[in-house]
């Protein structure tokens, strides 16, 4: 059984008590526990996530991309796995089970703070660079 306390400034003792009492149920039945301290690091914001899809959306609704040796509308979803890709600089490929290969992108759910701007900064410098007009203003090219 794992649990996990946070303990912030406001809270902490309160918190760090509640640690100590799971703890030695533990302890008295004769198991060892683990305890690990580390800093808590915020994950991206709500609206961090609503900019990152706005952005997402207006490259989808504004660019082709090639896939498979071919010009394609990719869906936002895609392209979020193109930008976390690029952004990384590295990509990770698996063999696919039927065949072919899969790319494995970046969960931007585990992102933080500083991680989600700079992706966000990725994602907006790439749509400038291919003329996208952000704010939604812009509907899909004719293909």
């Amino acid at each position: 059984m794992t649990e996990i306390f946070i303990l912030q400034p406001s809270n902490a003792r309160d918190r760090m008590a509640a640690a100590w009492k799971f703890a030695c149920r533990f302890l008295e039945i004769g198991k060892a526990v683990r305890v690990r301290i580390e800093e808590l690091v915020s994950t991206r914001t709500l609206e961090q996530n609503d900019k990152m899809w706005a952005v997402l959306t207006d490259i989808a609704e504004q660019v082709q991309w090639p896939v498979d040796g071919k010009m394609e509308w990719l869906e936002k979803e895609d392209w979020k796995d193109i930008c976390t890709a690029g952004l990384k600089k590295h990509q990770r490929v698996a063999a696919g089970i039927g065949g072919g290969f899969v790319m494995l992108g970046v969960r931007t759910r585990r992102m933080s703070i500083p991680q989600m701007i700079e992706l966000i900064e990725f994602a907006l410098w790439f749509g400038a660079e291919h003329g996208v007009k952000f704010g939604g203003e812009q509907g899909r090219k004719a293909a």
